[in-house]
């Protein structure tokens, strides 16, 4: 089979690799038919978060069951399902505390298509994927979805999700301010999520077509060309999605008393300055760390099917397949490939 092998900074391939192949009774087999290039991917490629290749590349995938273990039960042959990036067994002490990013089963940050820093679990752009624990992860995708526009509910879905659905269910009322960035398509989803909630948003970036795209859902959209403002509000909702220290300080300091800010970007090392007097001042709580992603795929797909949220409002680029190593390096916000 052919996988999507990514060889080095700006690198992607074709490759020729054995198919994968059940190992437990509780595995399934999955062909992806979409997948999506998360923020995180976009990192890689560019070099800022340089890993040594080659490993499968993609960790965002919607696709068909084509074999299971005599274990599962969840799904079927034929079923058109959600991977979640994320490797959970759903037994484990963790995983029943809604913690499925955090599974003590398999070992830390288990995930697909990110090969030496979360295993060799295989790549969503692949001819076939085996999943382990195959009912405690994959979720059925409802009829009416487009798999294309969810393939990022396997990771930026749910991670743009926590961001304002807990939150905006703790504080009703208030208005939230994302800032965006680095995390480019997460901070898209937030904003367009927190619309759908009902929640004024005002949506702060130094990129126009995402400025542009964040003023089509309907948010005050602030620019910061020359650089993040000090601070803005206050806000009872925040969002960190620059991936920029000072876009993160913004952030803080735009916290109302009792507000919180949910920081999806990763600071490596421990040199990122936080703003602890004001904080302190405004009593604010900042939440980070691994998304959920199985916990909240639920939540996100019900919010689609209910709630009014359009995921493909954040601009999407949907190539062929064949075209992935390509198509992977545009700069668009959003960039899935699909089969036809």
């Amino acid at each position: 089979m052919r996988e999507l092998t990514y060889l080095g900074e700006g690198k992607l391939a074709w490759r020729d690799v054995a198919p994968p192949s059940l190992m437990s009774e509780g595995d399934a087999l999955v062909r992806p038919t979409a997948a999506a290039r998360c923020d995180l991917d976009v990192a890689i490629l560019r070099g800022r978060l340089p890993l040594p290749g080659p490993f499968a590349f993609g960790h965002e995938m919607v696709g068909e069951v084509v074999s299971t273990g005599l274990d599962v039960t969840a799904v079927q042959v034929g079923d058109v399902v959600v991977v979640p990036c994320q490797i959970s067994c759903g037994t484990c002490a963790r995983c029943l505390a809604g913690m499925t990013g955090y599974c003590s089963t398999v070992p830390a940050m288990s995930a697909f298509g990110l090969g030496p820093i979360c295993g060799l679990w295989g790549g969503a752009a692949s001819d076939l994927v085996r999943v382990p624990y195959a009912d405690a992860m994959l979720v059925k995708l409802p009829a009416g979805i487009t798999p294309a526009f969810v393939a990022s509910a396997s990771d930026n879905l749910p991670d743009a999700w926590r961001t304002v659905g807990p939150p905006l269910a703790a504080r009703p009322g208030a208005a939230v301010l994302v800032v965006g960035g680095g995390a480019a398509s997460i901070g898209l989803y937030a904003a367009a999520m927190a619309r759908a909630l009902g929640a004024e948003v005002v949506y702060v970036d130094r990129d126009a077509g995402r400025l542009t795209a964040a003023q089509a859902m309907g948010a005050e959209a602030v620019e910061a060309a020359g650089g993040f403002p000090e601070k803005l509000g206050p806000f009872g909702v925040v969002v960190d999605a620059s991936g920029h220290p000072k876009g993160l300080a913004t952030a803080l300091r735009s916290v109302a008393p009792g507000g919180i800010c949910t920081s999806v970007g990763a600071y490596p090392g421990n040199a990122t300055p936080i703003p602890l007097w004001d904080m302190w001042l405004g009593a604010a709580t900042l939440c980070t760390g691994l998304v959920n992603a199985r916990a909240d795929l639920p939540k996100v797909l019900s919010l689609i099917v209910d709630g009014g949220f359009k995921p493909e409002s954040v601009p999407t680029r949907v190539a062929a397949w064949e075209d992935a190593p390509q198509a992977f390096l545009d700069p668009v916000a959003k960039l899935v490939i699909a089969r036809t």
